[in-house]
C-alpha cells in the first residue's frame, strides 16, 4: 500500500521526536511491504523563521494532498513577543481549520511498567483506559468577535457553535463508544451556558440512534473531579473545544508522563493529523533526552485511523510496551529501576522489537 504522509516537525523537540516516527514507519514499510512517501514542511515558529508566517501556503497545500499528517510540536518563548495572531500556535489552529479536522481523539491508557509513576494511587489508575473526543474547530477559540477594546480596558471572547458542528462531534463520540466499552459521558456546563444546553439537547437526540450505548451527562467541574477520584469510571468522554482542552490535559497526568500520550485530529473521510500531546519542551530541545514514545504512538494511531492498518499499529504499540517492560525508559518517566536511555536509545529499542523475528513471534503467539 502506498501512502503520502506530510511531516511537520515544527519547534523545540519536534525534529528529535519526528526521527522516531520516521524510523518506525520505515521499519513497518519494510516488514509489511508498504510504501510511505514522506514530505517535510514548516509550521509554527520554524515557519515564522523561514517564511515570516506560522502557516505557509505550501504547507497547507501539501497537507491537503496528503493521506495523513504527522506533527511534532509548535511554540516556544522565542516567539512570545509576537502579536497573538502571528504566534506559532496559530499555525496549528490554522491547519486544523483548513483541513476541517473537527474531532480530536486523545487516548489515555497506562502502561503497566509506568503505573507507579502516576501521582495518583496505583489502584486508581491501574487498568484505566479512556478516550476523550474533543470538538476542535468551533467554540471559544474561534468565535467572533474576539479582542480588546481600543482603550484596553475591556475584552470579549465569543463562544459560538452551530447545531451541525455539535451533531458531528457527538456522532463521533457515540461511534467511538460503540467500538469500545459502550459507555459515553457527555460533558457540558448546561446549568450556565446556552451553548451547553443545545449540546445536551443534541446528545439526547442522538442517543436514540445508538441504543447500544449507555449515555450520561456530567457538568465539566464534576467531570474534572471524577477524573482524579475515579478515572476508571470513564470509557469515552465527548465534549466541546475548551472543556476538552482542559480535561484532556488533566487526564494526561493519570499515566505519569505527558511523553507517553498520542493524539489524533480527524475528519469523516479518514484524513487526520497526528501528534503527541507534550508540546515543544524548549527547555530540553537539542539535548537528546526527550521521550519519543508519544510521537511513535501517534504514528501508530495514524496507521490505525487513517490507513486501516490495525495489525501494524498494534505491532508498534506492542514494541513500545515491550521496550518499557524490558526496563528501558527516558528520564522523564520517573522509573526507579531499569536503564535510562536517551532519545535515540529509546527509538532503537522500539525498532529492535519491530524486527522480522519480533513480528513473527508476535503473530505466532496470537494463534497459540
Amino acid at each position: 500500500m502506498r501512502k503520502e504522509v506530510v511531516l511537520l516537525p515544527g519547534d523545540g523537540v519536534g525534529k528529535e521526536i519526528m526521527r522516531g516516527a520516521k524510523a518506525v514507519l520505515e521499519t513497518i514499510a519494510s516488514e509489511y511491504h508498504h510504501e510511505f512517501v514522506l514530505h517535510e514542511h514548516a509550521i509554527g515558529g520554524d515557519a515564522i523563521d523561514q517564511h515570516g508566517i506560522p502557516l505557509p501556503d505550501d504547507t497547507v497545500k501539501a497537507c491537503e494532498n496528503a493521506d495523513a499528517i504527522l506533527l511534532g510540536a509548535v511554540g516556544g518563548p522565542k516567539w512570545d513577543a509576537l502579536p497573538a495572531e502571528k504566534r506559532p500556535e496559530k499555525g496549528l489552529l490554522g491547519i486544523r481549520k483548513a483541513l476541517g479536522l473537527f474531532a480530536n481523539l486523545r487516548p489515555v491508557q497506562g502502561f503497566s511498567p509506568l503505573v507507579h509513576a502516576s501521582p495518583l494511587k496505583t489502584e486508581l489508575v491501574d487498568g484505566c483506559d479512556i478516550l476523550i473526543v474533543r470538538e476542535l474547530t468551533g467554540g471559544l477559540y474561534f468565535g467572533e468577535p474576539s479582542g480588546r477594546s481600543e482603550d484596553g480596558q475591556s475584552v470579549v471572547d465569543t463562544l459560538s457553535y452551530t447545531r451541525k458542528e455539535i451533531e458531528r462531534i457527538v456522532d463521533k463520540g457515540f461511534q467511538a463508544a460503540r467500538l469500545r466499552g459502550g459507555h459515553l459521558t457527555s460533558v457540558d456546563k448546561a446549568n450556565v451556558l446556552e451553548s451547553s444546553r443545545m449540546w445536551r439537547e443534541v446528545v439526547n437526540e442522538k442517543a436514540e440512534l445508538y441504543p447500544d450505548v449507555t449515555v450520561e451527562h456530567q457538568l465539566v467541574d464534576s467531570a474534572a473531579m471524577k477524573l482524579i477520584t475515579n478515572p476508571k469510571h470513564f470509557d469515552v468522554i465527548v465534549t466541546e473545544n475548551l472543556f476538552g482542552d482542559i480535561l484532556s490535559d488533566e487526564a494526561s497526568v493519570l499515566t505519569g508522563s505527558l511523553g507517553m500520550l498520542p493524539s489524533a485530529s480527524v475528519r469523516t473521510d479518514g484524513v487526520g493529523l497526528y501528534e503527541p500531546v507534550h508540546g515543544s519542551a524548549p527547555d530540553i530541545a537539542g539535548k537528546g533526552i526527550v521521550n519519543p514514545l508519544g510521537m511513535i504512538l501517534s504514528a501508530a494511531m495514524m496507521l490505525r485511523h487513517s490507513f486501516g492498518m490495525e495489525k501494524e499499529a498494534e505491532q508498534i504499540e506492542r514494541a513500545v510496551s515491550q521496550s518499557l517492560s524490558d526496563g528501558y525508559h527516558t528520564r522523564d518517566l520517573n522509573v526507579q529501576s531499569g536503564k535510562v536511555v536517551d532519545t535515540e536509545g529509546m527509538i532503537s529499542k522500539v525498532i529492535e522489537h519491530l524486527s522480522t523475528e519480533s513480528i513473527s513471534n508476535s503473530i505466532c503467539s496470537s494463534y497459540m
